[in-house]
């Protein structure tokens, strides 16, 4: 989290500019704005007519809400439409349906109060108030407050919302009883960005790792984001590490405080509405390796991240092609959920001119190229690939059994 802007933060320009869209003068140039946006206006008359009418200094900030709530939209509705946002803010904002799920479990043991450790734009402070908590958000930043308390009372749960200023570090290094600032439970995103670039290193969050950990094992009824890629070694003992995928990509990583573990690892998986879960109490190793056969499967990124890969290969008779590999092979397609199929109708080694031959024999003209363990981008190849043919497939390039190989799949006439 930033720190303090400036002691009182009535007199940071950035929370005058929140609060001016919060009145009903700024409500009526997003409105504006957001008219302009829905007829596709371009930038600059658009920031012409909006001078015209609210003046320069608020032309500005009241076009760029109605881009970020029509950006918003999609994924939060029409809630969107009363939210204030910013750049950062959206960014880091959870799907309104996965912080329904985790406030639903972060209560389902009692607590019925939650301290939101680092609040940003509230919409985790929201998603448990719906779900019946009293919430405690706390920033250091008095945008993230303002942008909390005005989307809280937008949207109805303003009577249980308290926000306030306040460090992680020192709350958390306070929390006595498995209680944080007086809540039986809190939630914690740690920021994960610093100067535009993302900080692969959980030393370098803020708050960092250490206090990640203090809050995991103080307050036992916690649950904290964290990125997807980290290293399993830094999972405390007794606490549930979980891998969420939406779309066919990872959406959050998330560990889950001992009060509120059931599980070694999980993975999850939302599909149509529907949630499904792969659970494991202890570590089931790695999936055995074999040849590639007639199917590849390439699995979900969260199975991948989650090291349950291999209870979804046995229920599939399938192998890795390569140890460092996360391809799997077996003799028929797969109905599962945890991985995508392709039938495989080549197996060569690479060697892009040969490659280029046999597509061309095929009558490929269209591919769609795919990789792993390959400096290759599947864009790039799938450029260089790109011919005259009607046909179209899938080509993989990858390590098999350590060589430099390329499948090529599903070749068909579509």
């Amino acid at each position: 989290m930033p720190p303090d802007r400036t002691e009182d933060p009535a007199a940071d320009p950035a929370v005058a500019t929140m609060r001016w869209l919060r009145g009903p003068e700024g409500a009526a140039a997003t409105r504006l704005a957001a008219e302009l946006l829905a007829r596709g206006v371009d930038l600059i008359p658009g920031l012409a007519r909006l001078r015209e009418e609210v003046g320069p200094e608020h032309a500005g900030p009241a076009w760029e809400l109605a881009r970020l709530r029509a950006r918003a939209r999609p994924v939060f509705g029409p809630d969107a439409d009363v939210l204030l946002l910013t750049a950062d803010t959206l960014e880091q904002a959870g799907r309104p349906q996965l912080a329904a799920r985790r406030a639903s479990r972060l209560l389902a043991r009692g607590a019925d109060s939650v301290a939101d450790l680092g609040c940003a734009a509230g919409t985790d402070t929201i998603a448990l108030a719906r779900a019946g908590a009293r919430v405690l958000a706390v920033d250091r930043d008095p945008v993230a407050r303002e942008l909390t308390a005005s989307n809280a009372e937008a949207l109805g749960v303003g009577d249980e919302v308290w926000v306030s200023a306040g460090d992680i570090v020192e709350l958390v290094d306070s929390a006595r009883g498995g209680e944080i600032a007086g809540c039986a439970a809190a939630t914690l995103d740690p920021a994960r960005r610093a100067g535009g670039r993302r900080q692969l290193d959980p030393d370098r969050w803020s708050p960092p790792w250490p206090t990640v950990a203090a809050l995991l094992d103080r307050v036992p009824t916690s649950v904290v984001k964290v990125a997807p890629g980290l290293d399993h070694d830094r999972v405390p003992d007794g606490v549930e590490a979980e891998w969420v995928s939406l779309g066919g990509s990872i959406v959050e990583a998330l560990l889950w405080g001992r009060g509120l573990s059931e599980t070694w690892r999980r993975t999850t998986l939302v599909l149509d509405g529907a949630v499904l879960e792969l659970t494991a109490d202890t570590d089931p190793g790695n999936a055995p390796v074999g040849p590639v056969r007639g199917w590849l499967h390439e699995p979900d990124p969260a199975l991948i991240r989650s090291g349950l890969m291999s209870l979804v290969a046995a229920d599939l008779g399938a192998t890795l092609i390569d140890p460092t590999i996360a391809y799997l092979s077996s003799d028929a397609p797969a109905d599962s959920p945890w991985v995508s199929s392709y039938r495989v109708d080549e197996v060569l080694p690479f060697n892009l001119k040969k490659l280029k031959a046999l597509l061309r024999a095929r009558g490929v003209g269209r591919v769609v190229g795919k990789k792993r363990g390959s400096p290759i981008e599947p864009e790039t190849l799938a450029r260089q690939l790109r011919g005259p043919g009607s046909a179209s497939a899938v080509v993989v390039v990858t390590r098999v059994a350590g060589a430099p190989t390329v499948l090529v799949c599903d070749v068909s006439d579509r």
